[in-house]
């Protein structure tokens, strides 16, 4: 089964109401452009924000435009002028609880759960809980029917992409693997997450 597929509007429009009860306000639009420019008005200029390691911020540029731009205070930025031995609490902290979190989703159930994997677990706090606000980008591919569809998009498409993508970032030797897994369900503080859909096929 291919996982890069865009579902129908019905589909989609089934997707967004359950997120939207389920504590999600979802954005959507038609186009990946639209999508990152969206980002960008929501992203005040001057916040903390945490950029996620995704393919979909990757293709959009939005992380380069966080980290580069100026327009941000990037916590990736800050991590680059600290010691991982002697400032690995703090390290963590920033992590875990930034002001805005920026990434992305590896499979969203039409019932409107979330659902991320992770090689260190690096992005699940500031998502579960951390952060004050999340922003997600997510191309409309990413929709399935329910979790039992949602691993299977995990293990069978995400994890050799990534493991891909690992390797030509990092060189021979690298590995990577879904070692830790978060289910989010519902969102119980009021306006905290957005997520901003596209009709378009981005990242994995």
């Amino acid at each position: 089964m291919a996982f890069d597929v865009l579902p129908s509007r019905e589909t989609i429009d089934t997707t967004i109401e359950t997120l939207e009860r389920n504590g999600v306000s979802v954005v959507f639009v038609e186009a990946a452009a639209d999508a990152r420019s969206k980002v960008l008005e929501m992203l005040p200029e001057g916040s903390e924000v945490m950029n996620m390691t995704s393919r979909t911020l990757m293709g959009l540029g939005l992380d380069k435009e966080i980290l580069e731009s100026g327009r941000y205070d990037a916590v990736r930025n800050r991590w680059m002028t600290m010691d991982r031995t002697a400032q690995a609490e703090e390290m963590n902290q920033l992590g875990a609880a930034p002001e805005w979190v920026l990434g992305s989703v590896h499979a969203v159930t039409m019932s409107g759960s979330l659902m991320f994997a992770s090689n260190t677990g690096s992005q699940l706090p500031a998502y579960a809980y951390g952060a004050l606000h999340v922003l997600w980008v997510v191309g409309a591919q990413k929709i399935v029917k329910d979790v039992d569809e949602g691993f299977r998009r995990i293990y069978e498409w995400c994890l050799p992409h990534e493991r891909e993508r690992a390797l030509a970032a990092y060189g021979p030797g690298t590995t990577t693997d879904v070692n830790k897994l978060l289910i989010m369900n519902k969102e119980k503080q009021k306006d905290r997450i957005t997520m901003v859909m596209a009709n378009e096929v981005i990242g994995i």
